[in-house]
């Protein structure tokens, strides 16, 4: 039954909330659990790593003083650890067990057939292979003493070793674009190296009690014995059988109860539904500017680090990585990412909340002033921190105000405590916007959705402050991904959810139910797979198949919510279109929400079951289909909803006799930004990821992670074509939107508008 004949007096079900409560109590308690077993079971770092004749080659210190140097260095925005990280370099991982496996098969050729390992016949190679897998797969650490003995020969090749990354950090021609000799003091490579070698070790040896190794025989390298393992093959089918299962659930749900998704109020028509701007909401626009300027610094960079892939030795003859290093560029291409649409999402909640309250509390304008130079603060300090850190000017103090090196929170220490406190004092300016409401029995339900959503932000921004450097990288990396799926996909796409919902209700669109509605359907289909999905990061980081049995299956139901982005889109087109052929006011913004739709489908749904599923992502980790998902998904989704929110707190605050030229802008930049993001992955990110997956099964994976791959022409030609989509993307997507943002922003110190002088009120 619709909306308008059930009545504006309807009230939910309580099962909703039972629902709700249920659905995220047990995805916590099962999320909680694989976090704890991340600690238990994380792949042990030997006291000593000894050669068989006695001598200790390295020491767990080394290994964790290692780690520091590769996160000092940003490394993690170079290369990959068990292929999480950055694409420009290799996996270092995999590279170095590589080294160690051809060493090792040459030492046994040499000792065996007394030739070396290229000169043996196709049989004498297939038995030497089968002897270096079961050396290295041999687990000779002991528990009691704390000591790891390793395979013949490999202290040798250690040393090996550490001469191979002395001379990949020569140059930018051999690196991908970091500074020359980047890493150059002797004792740092040698504990850098270690830390290479114990990933290397635990990629391959016997997780005890398994017949696989600490990282589910991750990477794929048949000649060190690390093939796909069986659990991988079954929870892959298994989550195709979850997904379709799913799918065909919620579908028959959607076809019984014809009430559920947006259903459009016939009661009251879309162009009334206006309400007053107040001077605190007016001066949010100022900080849209600053999240388009943004924007589009963050996609020239991101045009730099696709040029250091395509030409890593120099930019149009400039030595670019002398001061602007590939791994610097790529640190901030992420930072300004999170930057922008953070900042996008926090005044657009702003703005919601001073309608919901429908008053202007005293002191807020001044607030939301002192909290735009905060966001300033924060975002210059972080970005020039990054630099300084980077390029080693910084000292001991790199990790507290530089750059902590994590993928995605390389933000310094100092900065990230003072974006935490920005964010609670932004959540005390929402409750003081709101809380002239709370008795109003109408927005109570409205308004405590909003507050528990906002609450969400920072309280789960929180785990990034729960390890450092010298935190085991498996644990370190379970509490990163915390980050990257639970706060960015989890809540922030719940907030998301509930301000469309309350701007849809506010301009006379929906009922109050059915925004209720869809925001508790929100929650139990996208936390009913993405909480325990969120494990579907950590299948070869050091957890056991526990963790791969439970998040390959309820990841493939994440793409459950996205499919029916699909069967609502006939409703929410219905939803914003003006009455008797009348224009919509909000036209531009929720064009914008449906390429939200659309790319949510096609990015996060296609794209992001496709890597997700176990035995792809065993292959495919790490290569051009991963930035391919990751571009479709973070750009296409909470990038366009950034968007959305820009151009509906634009067009709410400048006068309708600019809006008319600043919509030009506006439909240029909708257009530009997607073109350009489809050009992107059809010419170059989609089909260059699935060549490198090719080449993986080829090659192995530390050979299509190598430069002597990357630098093929190929490969190098699909860099290039990426360019046209760059560039429509920049030019006539992001600057487009810039310009209207900004000349809507610089409008009111001339125009001062009285509030609300134009700006007729919704009755009711």
């Amino acid at each position: 039954m619709a909306d308008a004949a059930i009545g504006p007096k309807e009230s939910l079900s309580s099962w909703w909330k039972v629902a709700a409560i249920v659905t995220m109590a047990a995805g916590f308690a099962i999320l909680i659990l694989l976090t704890v077993k991340a600690y238990q079971n994380a792949p042990p770092i030997p006291d000593k790593f000894v050669d068989p004749a006695g001598p200790v080659v390295f020491t767990a210190d080394d290994v964790i003083a290692g780690q520091q140097v590769f996160l000092k260095h940003g490394l993690m925005d170079n290369g990959t650890i068990w292929g999480h990280g950055g694409y420009l370099g290799p996996d270092f991982s995999a590279q170095s067990l590589h080294i160690l496996a051809l060493d090792l098969a040459d030492r046994i050729a040499h000792e065996r057939l007394s030739r070396g390992y290229p000169d043996l016949t196709p049989e004498e190679k297939a038995a030497v292979d089968g002897a270096v897998a079961l050396d290295l797969k041999a687990n000779r650490y002991d528990t009691a003493s704390g000591t790891l003995v390793l395979a013949t020969g490999v202290a040798e090749s250690f040393n090996g070793l550490v001469k191979y990354w002395t001379r990949y950090f020569d140059g930018p021609e051999r690196n991908g674009g970091l500074t020359r000799e980047t890493v150059s003091d002797s004792r740092e490579l040698r504990q850098l190296t270690a830390f290479f070698a114990w990933t290397a070790w635990a990629s391959a040896a016997m997780r005890p009690g398994a017949s696989h190794s600490y990282t589910n025989n991750f990477p794929y390298e048949p000649l060190a014995g690390n093939t796909p393992t069986a659990g991988a093959l079954i929870y892959s089918a298994l989550s195709l059988v979850f997904l379709l299962g799913g799918t065909a659930a919620v579908l028959l749900a959607f076809g019984k109860f014809d009430y559920l998704g947006w259903h459009r109020r016939a009661a009251v028509a879309a162009r009334a539904a206006v309400l007053p701007v107040s001077d605190a909401q007016r001066a949010t626009l100022k900080f849209m500017a600053i999240a388009a300027l943004l924007f589009f610094g963050q996609t020239l960079i991101g045009g730099g680090v696709a040029h250091y892939r395509a030409d890593p030795g120099s930019f149009y003859g400039i030595d670019l990585a002398r001061l602007l290093p590939s791994n610097l560029l790529r640190t901030w291409h992420l930072q300004l990412a999170i930057l922008w649409i953070a900042t996008a999402y926090v005044v657009g909640a702003l703005f919601v909340a001073g309608t919901l309250g429908r008053s202007e509390p005293t002191g807020q304008q001044r607030a939301t002033h002192l909290l735009f130079a905060a966001i300033v603060v924060v975002a210059v300090g972080s970005l020039l921190g990054e630099w300084a850190g980077l390029l080693q000017w910084l000292g001991d103090a790199w990790f507290w105000f530089g750059n902590q090196g994590w993928e995605y929170l390389e933000i310094g220490r100092f900065w990230q405590v003072l974006l935490a406190i920005g964010l609670v004092f932004w959540f005390g300016l929402l409750w003081r916007a709101v809380a002239p409401a709370w008795h109003d029995a109408e927005r109570r339900s409205l308004i405590t959705f909003f507050l528990i959503a906002a609450a969400a932000i920072p309280v789960f921004y929180l785990p990034a402050l729960f390890f450092d450097g010298s935190t085991h990288y498996t644990v370190a990396d379970t509490w990163r991904f915390w980050i990257i799926h639970l706060w960015v996909e989890g809540f922030f796409e719940l907030f998301v959810t509930v301000i469309v919902a309350i701007i849809f209700h506010w301009l006379g669109l929906v009922e109050r139910t059915t925004a209720l509605r869809v925001i508790y359907l929100d929650v139990i289909l996208i936390f009913g797979g993405g909480l325990i999905g969120t494990g579907h990061h950590w299948y070869f980081t050091g957890q056991t198949e526990l963790n791969m049995a439970l998040s390959a299956t309820f990841s493939a139901l994440e793409v459950v919510p996205l499919t029916l982005l699909t069967l609502d889109a006939a409703d929410f087109i219905t939803v914003t279109r003006g009455e008797a052929g009348a224009p919509f006011r909000h036209k531009w913004t929720f064009y914008f929400l449906m390429a939200v739709g659309f790319w949510n489908f096609t990015g996060a749904g296609v794209f992001g079951f496709l890597i997700n599923m176990p035995i792809v992502s065993y292959f495919e980790a790490g290569t051009n289909l991963t930035p391919n998902h990751g571009h479709a998904a973070m750009m296409g989704v909470f990038g366009m909803l950034g968007v959305a929110l820009m151009v509906f707190v634009l067009r709410e605050t400048v006068q309708d006799s600019l809006w008319t030229r600043l919509e030009k802008y506006v439909r240029c930049g909708f257009w530009g930004l997607d073109i350009g993001l489809a050009m992107m992955i059809l010419f170059s990110l989609f089909p260059s990821g699935v060549l490198q997956v090719r080449d993986v099964l080829q090659n192995g994976y530390w050979h299509a992670r190598s430069l002597d791959y990357l630098s093929g022409e190929l490969p190098r030609l699909l860099e290039w074509l990426r360019l046209p989509g760059d560039l429509v993307f920049i030019f006539l997507g992001a600057l487009p939107i810039l310009i209207a943002v900004g000349l809507g922003y610089f409008s009111l110190w001339s125009e001062r508008p009285q509030a609300g002088a134009t700006r007729p009120v919704r009755a009711g």
